[in-house]
């Protein structure tokens, strides 16, 4: 059994695959306590789910072209993972915080895709969190991995500087996604467009992809 908050299919809405549908299983819980967060995953209103019951619901959404691990962070229930992934039928993509190194090593075998942040100090309100990053992506680029950053006009010159350092070392992909309020970034555009044209002197392999099913108002 494991708890879940919710179930659902929808477009993906981040990172570079964006519009493609997808079926989202959100688990409770996270290992840390973003500031910027919009994510409901406590335990309030979620329900258990047997192994069997998620399966079936895998198998009767064949037209998604794969299944999003999402939370909260999913990581956290790694050994459930191990059980859903053989038998789900579709590729795993998992979205996780980027940290907990360990339990993604459980798995890694069993995932295709990995969009895993990159938590800056400046948005989360949490400590530097690089050396967790740093095992995680050596772990991560196994698979087909990405980085998300999620950003607003507080980021700093030495957290550029350390995220480009990082993803040239894995040679990742760096998508940039500005905090929303609602459908609307909190950042301006100015502010984008500048933050975006210093990762790229830095590092072209970056992107920046708002969270798209925010403006089209789907889940």
């Amino acid at each position: 059994m494991v708890r879940v908050k919710e179930i659902f299919t929808s477009i993906q809405g981040e990172g570079p695959y964006v519009g493609y549908k997808q079926l989202f299983i959100r688990f409770c819980g996270c290992n840390l306590n973003c500031s910027y967060c919009d994510t409901e995953y406590d335990l309030e209103n979620a329900k258990e789910y047997t192994l069997k019951e998620l399966v079936d619901i895998c198998n009767s959404n064949k037209d998604c072209h794969s299944l999003s691990l999402t939370g909260g962070e999913p990581l956290l229930h790694a050994d459930f993972i191990k059980e859903l992934a053989p038998k789900a039928g579709l590729p795993v993509y998992l979205e996780t915080n980027g940290t907990l190194y360990e339990e993604l090593e459980n798995v890694i075998d069993l995932v295709r895709y990995i969009s895993a942040d990159i938590k800056l100090p400046s948005t989360t309100g949490l400590g530097p969190l690089w050396d967790f990053h740093d095992k995680f992506f050596s772990i991560a680029l196994q698979k087909e991995l990405f980085a998300k950053v999620v950003f607003d006009n507080n980021i700093t010159e030495e957290e550029i500087e350390k995220t480009v350092n990082l993803c040239k070392k894995y040679d990742t992909d760096i998508i940039l996604q500005p905090v929303m309020d609602n459908d609307k970034p909190k950042v301006s555009s100015e502010c984008m467009s500048d933050i975006l044209n210093k990762f790229l002197l830095k590092y072209p392999k970056t992107r920046l992809i708002p969270q798209v099913h925010k403006f089209l108002r789907m889940l």
